[in-house]
């Protein structure tokens, strides 16, 4: 039986990637709301409905705190550049932090 030692370094770079992934998520959600936007989409399709329900419910929680701060300017909606700069910029900061850095 092996035991792993895990160390402030592994610990930053697993928070690192949970950062990375829930960019991604929300990437993904901007994505397919303007692909969706402009109809494509497959009528009554259940798996479609099903990841986009879930984008949803993993990424507008976190775009609604900026939505309330910041407006659409001109049909053009920015809170989502703005919340994954700042998710990037959090995540650098406790990632370093974790890793001694």
């Amino acid at each position: 039986m092996t035991v792993l030692a895990l160390t402030r370094l592994d610990i930053a770079n697993y928070v690192g990637a949970l950062f990375y992934v829930y960019i991604l998520l929300i990437f993904i959600y901007i994505l397919s709301n303007w692909v969706f936007a402009l109809g494509v989409r497959l009528p009554h399709s259940r798996w479609s409905d099903a990841i986009l329900g879930f984008l949803r419910d993993v990424s507008e929680p976190y775009l609604r705190l900026f939505r309330k701060l910041i407006p659409p300017i001109g049909g053009l909606d920015l809170t989502p550049m703005i919340a994954i700069f700042l998710l990037v910029i959090v995540s650098q900061i406790i990632t370093n932090a974790i890793a001694g850095t």
